[in-house]
C-alpha cells in the first residue's frame, strides 16, 4: 500500500490551509479500508476521512492519517413507473452526480446544484439548499464499519437526517466511512419546487413561467456564482455558520429592539434567523484580518484570502460567534467540521 507521509493537506481542502498529515493514503476499494484497519499500528491511528475537504477547517497538523475516498461509479439499480434508484459511489463529486442526473431527466437533487463536496460527505451533514434537502431523495447508504471491518446498510430512518446533521455527524461520528449513496430520484412527474424567493426571482427576469429541472439547476447555479466565492479563487467552505432556531417568545422579544430583523417560520413552531443576517448585523460583512475575512457578498461564508492559518480563521470564527451573542443573545454554531 502506497501510504504517504507528511503530506501537504492544502491541495485537498477548500479552505486552502497548508497543514500536514503524519499519514495520507487514497482508498479505491472497500478491501484498502479492511486491511488498513485490519492493521495493529494503523488502526491505532486518528483517522480523518476525506472528500473534497469542502466542508472542514483544519486548524493544526493531523497527527494521525487521512483516507481520502476516490470510490467511483453510478449505477442505476431500479427503475419503476415513478422513480428511479440511482447507487453513486462515495467518491463521487456532488456536483457532477447532480448533472448527470439532469442529463437521465431523473429529478429532485436540481436544487442542490453547485454544492461543493463528494457523494460520501452529503448524508453526514444532510446537505441542503433551496428548499430541499439530501433526505428528501434519500433511500439508503453503504458504509463501512471501523470498528468490525464490515459494511453495512443504512435506512432513512436509521440516518436520523436532522437540520445539517446526521447519526454520522453525531452518535457514530468517527465510526463509519460513507462508501456508497442510492438515491430515489423521480422519472416522470417532477416536482418543481420554485418556493425559494431567489429562484422565482431568477426565472421571472427570464421569463420562465413553467420552469423544468434544468431550468431550477440554471438558476440555483446563478445564485450561488452571484455571491458565493470560488474555492478555486479564495479559499472558503461555503456557509460556516448554521442558521439559528429560536423559541417563538425569543423572537418576539427580539423583534421589540430589532423592528427589521429577518426571519422564516417553521413548522415546528420555532423561528429561523438567517445567521448571515446576524453576522452583518455586527459588522462583520466584507472585514478583513490579515487573510482571513467575512465574505464581501455574503457574511455568512469565511474565506481565507491567501496564506490565512486555519487557527485564524478559527479565531475570527470565535469573534463572530461572541459578538451575535453579545448583541442579540443568539448562540450561531459551526455548519463546517472544525479539526483541532
Amino acid at each position: 500500500m502506497n501510504i504517504k507521509k507528511d503530506i501537504s493537506l492544502r491541495p485537498y481542502n477548500t479552505f486552502k490551509i497548508d497543514v500536514k498529515a503524519k499519514y495520507f493514503y487514497k482508498f479505491r476499494y472497500v478491501t484498502d479500508l479492511q486491511i488498513i484497519f485490519s492493521n495493529k499500528k494503523l488502526r491505532s491511528l486518528n483517522s480523518l476521512i476525506l472528500g473534497s475537504g469542502s466542508n472542514m477547517l483544519l486548524v493544526h497538523n493531523y497527527e494521525g492519517i487521512v483516507l481520502k475516498n476516490e470510490l467511483k461509479g453510478i449505477t442505476v439499480t431500479k427503475i419503476d413507473r415513478e422513480y428511479t434508484f440511482v447507487n453513486v459511489q462515495g467518491g463521487e463529486n456532488w456536483h457532477q452526480f447532480v448533472l448527470w442526473s439532469l442529463d437521465n431527466n431523473l429529478g429532485g437533487v436540481e436544487n442542490l446544484s453547485l454544492i461543493p463536496g463528494t457523494v460520501g460527505a452529503a448524508p453526514i451533514q444532510n446537505i441542503g439548499a433551496y428548499g430541499v434537502e439530501l433526505k428528501d431523495v434519500f433511500y439508503e447508504l453503504t458504509a463501512f464499519n471501523t470498528k468490525t471491518h464490515q459494511v453495512e446498510t443504512f435506512s432513512l430512518e436509521q440516518c436520523e437526517f436532522g437540520y445539517r446533521d446526521s447519526i454520522f455527524k453525531s452518535k457514530v461520528k468517527g465510526q463509519y466511512i460513507i462508501l456508497s449513496v442510492t438515491f430515489k430520484l423521480t422519472n416522470k412527474h417532477h416536482f418543481i419546487n420554485d418556493n425559494y424567493g431567489a429562484i422565482k426571482e431568477v426565472l421571472n427576469s427570464k421569463k420562465i413561467a413553467e420552469p423544468t429541472i434544468h431550468d431550477i439547476s440554471k438558476a440555483v447555479i446563478e445564485i450561488r456564482s452571484s455571491k458565493l466565492p470560488n474555492p478555486d479563487e479564495i479559499g472558503n467552505s461555503g456557509s460556516f455558520f448554521k442558521n439559528p432556531e429560536i423559541e417563538l417568545s425569543e423572537y418576539n422579544k427580539l423583534k421589540e429592539s430589532f423592528p427589521n430583523i429577518v426571519s422564516y417560520h417553521l413548522p415546528n413552531g420555532k423561528i429561523k434567523i438567517p445567521a448571515g443576517w446576524l453576522i452583518e448585523q455586527c459588522g462583520w460583512k466584507g472585514k478583513r484580518i490579515g487573510d482571513a475575512g467575512s465574505y464581501a457578498k455574503q457574511a455568512l461564508v469565511l474565506v481565507n484570502y491567501g496564506d490565512a492559518t486555519g487557527q485564524e480563521i478559527w479565531n475570527l470564527a470565535l469573534a463572530i460567534q461572541e459578538s451575535v451573542k453579545t448583541k442579540f443573545g443568539i448562540d450561531i454554531t459551526p455548519e463546517v467540521n472544525v479539526i483541532r
